[in-house]
């Protein structure tokens, strides 16, 4: 690895913005993306440039509905890890989370998208590997295989079983279907025990046969 952040005084004092419902960055987590709207390929060629970092952050609204969406407090920087341009002008990129930030101010610039002065201080811990934490893997699993049953969705269980604790929760935070504030609260949880909590929750509350009802 040829970049590190030891601080977040090694993070930028400005941050280009990839506004996106439904999608969560977390820090050490990768998201794949691809790249085709003229505001979000100048984005890329803009961090290119520089520091190669994006800020992913959901709108509270859709973006369909608005020209420019209000948008979240708290998203998460991303460095471009990898990269490559298609024939016909779209960016595959693959970005790997580095620390989350509340928005302190949205900026006023000609760019052609959008752009704020992050505050990373309240998340600075997310720049600290903390090695193999300790969680509940095999409830973890069994909620899982509930939800995909229900689903009817599959996994690669040898991946998913030999997956460290991060990676293995990283990934199920950010690919399952869950729903926009759902994946905001999974971002937004404090630390790591709180989004293991918060994780299994949503997959043992989606996962669970419906209640019974009652007919008056």
């Amino acid at each position: 690895m040829v970049w590190r952040y030891h601080s977040i005084d090694d993070l930028p004092r400005t941050l280009g913005l990839f506004p996106l419902t439904g999608v969560l960055l977390l820090p050490r987590g990768q998201l794949p993306l691809n790249v085709f709207e003229p505001r979000y390929l100048a984005l890329v060629e803009s961090a290119l440039s520089g520091g190669r970092l994006i800020g992913m952050i959901q709108p509270t609204e859709h973006e369909d509905k608005a020209l420019k969406p209000a948008l979240s407090a708290i998203g998460c920087a991303g460095r471009i890890t990898s990269y490559r341009e298609t024939e016909d002008g779209r960016y595959l990129i693959t970005l790997t989370g580095i620390c989350r930030f509340r928005i302190a101010e949205e900026l006023d610039t000609p760019a052609l998208f959008r752009a704020v002065r992050p505050d990373f201080a309240p998340f600075a811990g997310d720049l600290v590997e903390t090695g193999e934490p300790e969680f509940p893997r095999a409830r973890m699993l069994a909620a899982l295989n509930d939800y995909l049953q229900r689903r009817e969705l599959k996994a690669d269980w040898r991946s998913v079983m030999n997956a460290p604790a991060e990676t293995l929760v990283n990934a199920l935070a950010m690919l399952c279907p869950f729903e926009p504030n759902e994946k905001q609260a999974l971002l937004e949880a404090p630390g790591w025990p709180e989004r293991v909590n918060t994780l299994l929750a949503l997959l043992e509350m989606s996962g669970a046969p419906p209640g019974p009802t009652s007919v008056n």
